[in-house]
């Protein structure tokens, strides 16, 4: 049944639950290895209708949503999403926002928006406002656990399917990352853009060194060369690198006062921002909106299903991170996950809210 508008619609019911699905390889990146990857999904239902959200985190995000955020939301009208994250908000203030909390309410958030949509029966970018028709995507994968091989193949697999940007692993092994930088290159070839992601494993002197190397094989952007945290040295090498080179960060904001300060430091070329981390739906336009204040440009991070509707809101959005791991789960998990087609996402406007469900039977067999 749709909704009319000022119709209150209680929320009756939030679950919670947590899948661990194994990687089809093992993979590390410049300051981490992974053979499992943990998906948190939310399903909230009101008026008789079920939404979903979701985010990768630990399982037990999955005890916080389903134990204190339930018993904030349960009874309180799903159709008022900003005073349901203010409450939520203020429940958790003794619990610690940032890292964990944040991205349980950040799955709740996209729940909200998500069952919000389905009562209205409309696709959430609809809902939204629409800022464009489709999201350019970049490939995202060649992890340093894999051989120049390997690598070569599956950055190559990307631009052979029409995705003209590929990002690659770095800082596991400084020694070989011009290598293979320089093997990434020749796989793609010359006509690609070639992002390297070093996820804060070099200090910024081996980053600024690490850049001419890279630069010699045509890399147009250097995501966290040096750790997150480290503001001033972002902000160094956005000054010192080559001509050409982004320097990008964000990954790991948890709300809008960490991008703010991000920006008004003058760190990145190219904000990220994460919808499964940054407080959801809403907290990604928050981000937006940072950015249009600072004039710099906005990118999503990984979960590209998730950020489909929103990125097409999204009025500074570039591109979207179109991860390996996070494609494959949404692939094998949600009914809807859509593919690029010329190297964009585009959201099927037939289904309404996120567009997607999930397939129970499948993700049964890696519940925890």
């Amino acid at each position: 049944m749709v909704r009319k508008r000022g119709d209150v619609v209680p929320i009756e019911r939030i679950e919670a639950r947590a899948y661990e699905i194994p990687t089809d390889a093992p993979e590390a990146d410049g300051t981490a290895e992974w053979d499992s990857t943990t998906l948190v999904v939310v399903e909230l239902t009101a008026g008789g209708t079920r939404g979903l959200g979701y985010t990768y985190a630990d399982a037990s995000a999955a005890s916080l949503i389903h134990g204190t955020l339930a018993e904030e939301l349960k009874g309180h009208d799903v159709m008022d999403v900003p005073a349901r994250m203010v409450s939520l908000l203020m429940r958790v203030r003794n619990k610690g926002r940032p890292g964990l909390v944040a991205m349980a309410l950040s799955a709740v958030d996209a729940a909200l928006w998500d069952t919000k949509a389905r009562l209205l029966d409309v696709p959430l970018v609809r809902l939204l406002g629409a800022a464009r028709d489709w999201v350019p995507v970049y490939g995202s994968g060649g992890f340093t656990s894999y051989s120049l091989e390997r690598l070569g193949e599956q950055l190559s697999g990307w631009v052979e399917q029409g995705i003209p940007r590929v990002k690659m692993k770095v800082g596991s092994h400084p020694d070989e990352d011009a290598k293979r930088v320089a093997e990434a290159r020749r796989a793609i070839g010359p006509e690609a853009r070639l992002f390297v992601d070093a996820n804060g494993a070099y200090t910024a002197k081996q980053a600024l060194a690490m850049a001419d190397r890279f630069a010699e094989a045509g890399v147009v952007w250097f995501e966290e060369p040096v750790s997150s945290d480290n503001l001033e040295g972002l902000h160094l090498l956005r000054q010192r690198l080559p001509s050409g080179m982004n320097v990008a960060a964000g990954e790991y904001g948890w709300d809008a006062i960490y991008f703010r300060r991000m920006l008004g430091a003058q760190a990145v070329d190219v904000l990220q921002a994460d919808a499964t981390r940054c407080l959801g739906v809403t907290g990604f336009l928050q981000v937006d909106a940072l950015c249009e204040g600072f004039q710099v440009p906005l990118s999503g991070h990984c979960a590209p299903s998730l950020h489909l509707h929103v990125a097409c809101a999204a009025r500074n959005l570039v591109h979207l991170e179109y991860f390996h791991d996070h494609v494959r789960i949404e692939q094998m998990l949600f009914d809807g996950a859509r593919s690029p087609v010329k190297g964009a996402l585009t959201p099927d406007l037939s289904r309404p809210g996120m567009g997607l469900d999930l397939k129970r039977r499948d993700a049964e067999r890696y519940a925890l």
